[in-house]
């Protein structure tokens, strides 16, 4: 035992306790076939070793016979014997080498346990004994041996030289016997078991350990599922001892333990009698799950079945309802051109009351033979399953003519075969009919497009000639405000001299005049001042026109511009007997932009609220807006106020609300237009708010910084 715990110890490549359960197994052992047996599934254990075959033989030239295998047919057991006389075989050859010999598949020139793989070939014998006594194969990925294959190899060696000295060879053929039984049974797929009367298991295949015995490593799962199955397999086997039935046949219901799922089986009891062992009983479990399934899934499809076939009738019911909703005629015939199915406006074209006259029976027939004719066409085209034309079919009552389009398809079954066509009619008369309109809507619509053309041209040519005209009147105007400004100067010269020597003369710098000649020089200064103001507002009018209007910019405070505009108009406040008052709040920025034009804007502003308010009173106020950083002058009088519709015409140039010769109001209409244009110039705009009898608002809008342009 030391010896061998020590051999344990010099390969490290599987488990230690495995390999000192096995030594101590072989230790205890005195079967042949139990110590090859165990070696064998060792190796499947704890090796990648997938098929392994021990063969021995008794000291001398016996054959050499199978103890043991696995993972090979139980044919390739059946077929082997070999035997040490022949020295030319090569696993003859193999027992006699030292160590092991590789075979590698594909290249291997005699029958085999070990089919379709490469395997090791490892003689089984004791260390002194230079005799080996058989044959361990096992598969192999390569040549190389790997050290768990050889020292189990070495170990079972040592077994198989101490137990041949103690057995018989007839002893291992009863165990190659016994062993070809146990292939047997284990190659059917169905689990068979050998047990007494109580249960007891004595025999069992491979696909019965699987329900009724759990490994040494199983899980406790494992264990519940086998100990759950043998209970149940008990009180099966006890009922049909009950029954005294010489072959019961029941259903059994196990667990499978590695799945944990139900198993459904069938058990096939049959009691075996031996005069010498008594009575025992053979169980074949065959496995009918599959078979429980399929007989669910085959009520199951029937239940389906009478579904589906009542869904056919609802669907078929719902189809006739379908397409007696149509509009247009639906046909539905055979492979023979047999009309099987139509709808209700069908009927009336191919289908007529017996009762009927013989020749709607005529005009039936005749619409019968073009449809055919038509499906045909679907039939005689060789890969395609639709077909698209015209049919004349006619009013089988009236005898109207009536020009269709007919759309067939073809309907194949599953395996590509014909089944039906179907063939939907369209009128149409509706059609035809469209496409004349449509006609006659397009030859309209060229004569239109014509016609747009003609005057596109003629307008092309009007603008032209507009486009000359402006060209003349800008140049006739720019001519215009150069002669304006030419005359305007030519008026101002004279007229400086004329007010020139009337101002000498009213100051008496000539000498004294009369009280009736000072009448008529202060009339002749009045007149003259008023001409002078006159052209200079026309003065005025050209230089912004031409663009020739010089802009001073500086930086003033605005209640001194609305008090100087107020001191300067003085004279005429007192004469008019109205309450004129300034509303300028405190902290309005200073304003950056030209002083003189602005208090020329609100110079005119306050001029002509005085002139047209007759009573009431006039304000001038001033306000800062932040968020646009604009300051706003607005001049309020309650005088006779503006319509709405005559709002935009104040500010044209000459013009006057009231233009006749016996107007109450002096002026040319050009001192709201040149303020308008001036406050365009300083960046502003000049608002307006009036009701008629209520008075109006000027507001004027400029920015509190104005910028050189």
């Amino acid at each position: 035992m030391h010896r061998s715990a020590v051999t344990a110890v010099q390969h490290p490549g599987v488990d230690m306790e495995a390999k000192l359960a096995f030594a101590e197994f072989l230790l205890t052992d005195t079967d042949l076939q139990a110590s090859s047996r165990r070696g064998i599934d060792w190796l499947a254990a704890h090796s990648t070793v997938q098929q392994a075959v021990v063969a021995v033989s008794e000291p001398g030239a016996g054959p050499l016979l199978l103890v043991a295998e696995h993972g090979v047919s139980s044919s390739a057991i059946a077929d082997f014997s070999l035997s040490r006389e022949e020295d030319g075989h090569p696993l003859i050859r193999a027992l006699q080498q030292p160590g092991a010999t590789y075979f590698e598949a594909g290249q291997i020139p005699f029958r085999s346990p070990i089919e379709g793989a490469s395997f090791h070939a490892i003689p089984l014998r004791a260390d002194e004994d230079p005799v080996a006594h058989g044959l361990l194969l096992a598969s192999a990925t390569g040549p190389e041996l790997h050290p768990d294959v050889a020292w189990m190899a070495r170990m079972l060696g040592r077994q198989v030289s101490r137990l041949l000295s103690r057995q018989t060879l007839a002893e291992t053929r009863f165990g190659q016997e016994r062993m070809l039984l146990y292939s047997i049974i284990n190659a059917v797929t169905d689990p068979i078991l050998l047990t007494d009367t109580e249960g007891k298991l004595i025999i069992a295949n491979t696909h019965a350990e699987k329900l009724f015995a759990a490994p040494e490593d199983a899980s406790e799962g494992w264990r519940r599922a086998v100990a759950l199955n043998n209970m149940l397999f008990s009180a099966a086997l006890s009922t049909s001892a009950v029954t005294h039935i010489e072959l019961a046949r029941r259903e059994l219901l196990l667990v499978d333990p590695l799945e944990g799922s139900d198993l459904l089986f069938e058990l096939l009891s049959s009691r075996a009698k031996d005069e010498r062992q008594g009575t025992y009983v053979v169980s074949i479990l065959r496995n009918v799950t599959d078979l429980a399934r399929a007989k669910e899934e085959i009520e199951e499809s029937y239940r389906t079945l009478r579904l589906a076939q009542a869904e056919v009738r609802d669907e078929r019911h719902r189809l006739d309802l379908i397409i007696d909703s149509v509009a247009d005629p639906i046909l539905v015939t055979n492979q023979e051109g047999d009309i099987v199915l139509m709808n209700e406006p069908a009927e009336r074209l191919f289908n007529v009351p017996p009762s009927a006259e013989e020749v709607s029976l005529r005009r039936v027939r005749a619409n019968g033979a073009n449809l055919t004719s038509f499906v045909s066409n679907v039939l005689t085209r060789s890969g395609e399953q639709r077909y698209r034309g015209e049919i004349q079919l006619s009013d089988p009552m009236s005898g109207r003519p009536l020009p269709v389009e007919g759309l067939a398809g073809q309907i194949l079954s599953e395996q590509g075969e014909l089944m039906w066509v179907v063939t939907i009619l369209h009128d149409l008369t509706e059609a035809l009919e469209k496409a004349r309109l449509y006609e006659q809507l397009k030859q309209g619509s060229a004569d239109l497009e014509r016609k747009v053309q003609e005057a596109t041209a003629e307008l092309a040519e009007q603008n032209e000639l507009l486009r000359r005209q402006h060209i003349a009147l800008e140049q006739a105007s720019a001519l215009k405000s150069q002669f304006l400004a030419n005359m305007s100067h030519e008026f101002r010269t004279p007229l400086n001299a004329i007010l020139g020597y009337t101002h000498m003369l009213l100051n008496g710098v000539t000498g004294p005049i009369q009280e009736s000649q000072r009448k008529s020089l202060s009339r002749i200064d009045s007149n003259s001042r008023h001409l002078l103001a006159l052209i200079n507002d026309i003065l005025d009018i050209t230089r912004i026109e031409a663009g020739r209007m010089p802009l001073n910019l500086s930086t003033f405070q605005i209640p001194e511009l609305v008090y100087e505009v107020m001191a300067e108009l003085e004279p005429i406040i007192k004469r008019s007997n109205l309450t004129v008052s300034a509303s300028v709040r405190g902290g309005l920025p200073s304003l950056k932009s030209d002083r003189q034009k602005v208090k020329q804007i609100v110079l005119n502003l306050l001029s002509n609220a005085l002139k047209f308010t007759t009573a009431g009173s006039v304000t001038i106020g001033a306000t800062y807006d932040v968020k646009g950083r604009t300051v706003g002058i607005a001049v309020r009088d309650t005088g006779v106020g503006i319509a709405l519709e005559d709002q935009i015409k104040v500010f044209e140039d000459f013009r006057q609300l009231d233009s006749s010769p016996a107007r109450g109001y002096g002026g040319t209409g050009l001192g709201l237009s040149i303020c308008r244009r001036l406050a365009q110039m300083l960046g502003g705009t000049i608002e307006l708010k009036s009701q008629p009898g209520h008075g109006s608002t000027f507001t004027l809008r400029l920015p509190a910084r104005l910028r050189r342009r």
